[in-house]
C-alpha cells in the first residue's frame, strides 16, 4: 500500500485529485448498487423480471452512452463532464431514496447510468492528458484507488443498509453532492480544443470508426472483459454450487481488491522495465486465460453444495480463490498499458471519444459473453462436464493474447509502444 501511495504522491495536484475523485465515486456507487436488487425485490416487492429490467436499464444507459459522454468531454472539456456526471448521480441516488413507482425507479436508474457515461470517459481522458509521458504509472495508481473504492463501498453500505436502504441512498447522494461541489472548486479546467481545431461530431465519429488498428485492438480485448466479468457471474455460481453459501463470493472481491491495492504499483513498475505495452498486454491476457485452470481442474472433484461442509467447504473454495487471485494479477498487468494504448490512439483532442467507443464495445462484448458463458455453464451441468465452461474461458484468454501479438507484429500497435517510459 505504501508503494501505491508513494506513486500517487509523485504526481501533480490534478492527477492526485482525479485519483481521490475515483475513489470517492466508487465508494458512493458500490455502497448502494449491491443492495439495490434486494431493496427492489424485498421492500418494494417487485417481481424478478422488473428488477432485471431496472438494473438492465442502468447498464444500458451507461454502456450505450459512453461514446456520447466521451465526445462531449472532448468538445466541452473534461471537468464540466465530470462535474455534470457527479451532479446527475446525486439527483439519481436521492430519487432512489424516495422512489416507489416503476416510472420513477426507471428514471432514477437511467440517470444513474447516464451519469457514469458522462464522467467515466472524461476522468480517463483527463488523467491521460495530465499524466503526460507517465500514463502507464498514472493508470496503475488509478486502478489501485478504483479497487479501494470497491472494497470500502459495500462495507459502508452493509452497515447503513442494516438501518434502512433509504439511508444508504441519502448518504451516497450526499457524497456525490459534496464531490460535485469539491470538483467545481478544486479541479483545474484542463485543455480542450480551440475553436479553429474543432470539427463536427460526425467527422470525429467517422475518424474513430475508421481507425482500423483501434477497432481491431478493441475487438481483441473484448474477451478480457468477458473473463474479468466472471467474478460477478461464473465464480459466484461455482461457489454456490460447491458450498451452498455466499461467504466465498465476498472473499473473491476481498482477494481481488487487496492484491490490487497492495501490489499494483510494484507490478506495473516491474512490467514496464521488461516489456513494451503490447507485450505486457499479451502476457497479461495469457495469464488471464490460465487463471481459469485451477477451477477447471477442481470442478469435477468439487462435488456439490450438499457434500461440501466444514473444512471441506473451505478446501473447495481454494481453486476459486486461486482463479480470482490470478485474474487480479492479470488485470493489474493489462489495465495500465491498455488504457495508455487507447490514449495514444486518441491523440491530443479525441481521447474521450476513443475511450467512449472502447467502453461501449466492451459493454456489448460483456453482454454477449455473459449469454454464452451462462449457456456453457448450463451445458456443462447437463452434460456432466463441469470443467467445460472454464476450459472455454482459458481458450478465450489465449485467443485474445494471440490476436494482440498478431496486431503487434503487423505494426498496428507500434505507436502504443511509446505509451510507457523505459523505466518506472
Amino acid at each position: 500500500m505504501r508503494s501505491t501511495l508513494a506513486l500517487a504522491r509523485s504526481f501533480d495536484r490534478p492527477v492526485r485529485l482525479l485519483l481521490v475523485n475515483q475513489l470517492t465515486i466508487n465508494v458512493g456507487f458500490y455502497m448502494l448498487m449491491p443492495y439495490l436488487a434486494g431493496h427492489l425485490s424485498g421492500a418494494l416487492a417487485l417481481p424478478a423480471a422488473l428488477v432485471g429490467l431496472i438494473l438492465g436499464i442502468r447498464n444500458l444507459s451507461q454502456q450505450g452512452m459512453f461514446l456520447v459522454g466521451g465526445t462531449l468531454a472532448d468538445r466541452l472539456g473534461h471537468k464540466p463532464m465530470i462535474v455534470a456526471g457527479c451532479g446527475l448521480r446525486t439527483l439519481a441516488f436521492l430519487m432512489l431514496a424516495v422512489a416507489d413507482s416503476l416510472p420513477m425507479l426507471v428514471t432514477a436508474s437511467a440517470l444513474t447510468g447516464f451519469a457514469g457515461a458522462l464522467f467515466n470517459p472524461a476522468v480517463r481522458a483527463y488523467l491521460a492528458q495530465e499524466a503526460g509521458a507517465r500514463k502507464v504509472e498514472a493508470f496503475a495508481a488509478f486502478n489501485a484507488f478504483y479497487q479501494l473504492g470497491i472494497l470500502i463501498g459495500p462495507l459502508v453500505g452493509l452497515l447503513l443498509n442494516a438501518v434502512a436502504f433509504r439511508l444508504v441512498c441519502l448518504v451516497a447522494g450526499v457524497m456525490f453532492a459534496v464531490l460535485t461541489v469539491a470538483q467545481t472548486r478544486a479541479l483545474p479546467k484542463g485543455d480542450r480544443p480551440r475553436a479553429e481545431e474543432r470539427r463536427s461530431v460526425l467527422l470525429d465519429w467517422r475518424e474513430v470508426f475508421g481507425n482500423r488498428p483501434f477497432l481491431l485492438f478493441s475487438l481483441a480485448m473484448i474477451g478480457s472483459y468477458v473473463l474479468n466479468f466472471q467474478v460477478y457471474l461464473g465464480l459466484p455460481l461455482e461457489i454456490r454450487r460447491v458450498t451452498g453459501g455466499e461467504l466465498g463470493v465476498t472473499l473473491v472481491f476481498v482477494v481481488s481488491a487487496v492484491l490490487t491495492i497492495v501490489g499494483q504499483a510494484r507490478l506495473t513498475a516491474w512490467a514496464t522495465r521488461r516489456w513494451r505495452p503490447p507485450q505486457a498486454i499479451a502476457r497479461g491476457l495469457v495469464l488471464m486465460g490460465l487463471a481459469f485452470v485451477p477451477v477447471a481442474l477442481a470442478a469435477p472433484w468439487a462435488g456439490s453444495a450438499g457434500t461440501s461442509g466444514g473444512a471441506a467447504g473451505v478446501l473447495v473454495l481454494l481453486p476459486v480463490l486461486g482463479t480470482a487471485a490470478l485474474l487480479s494479477l492479470a488485470t493489474m498487468i493489462i489495465y495500465p498499458f491498455e488504457m495508455a494504448t487507447i490514449a495514444v490512439f486518441g491523440g491530443r483532442h479525441m481521447v474521450g471519444t476513443y475511450y467512449g467507443l472502447y467502453s461501449t464495445l466492451a459493454g456489448i462484448g460483456i453482454a454477449a459473453g455473459n449469454l454464452l458463458t451462462g449457456w456453457a455453464l448450463d451445458l456443462g451441468t447437463r452434460a456432466g462436464l463441469p470443467s467445460l465452461p472454464w476450459l472455454a474461458l482459458v481458450l478465450i484468454g489465449l485467443g485474445c493474447a494471440a490476436a494482440v501479438v498478431a496486431l503487434d507484429r503487423s505494426g498496428r500497435l507500434a505507436a502504443s509502444s511509446r505509451a510507457a517510459p523505459a523505466t518506472a
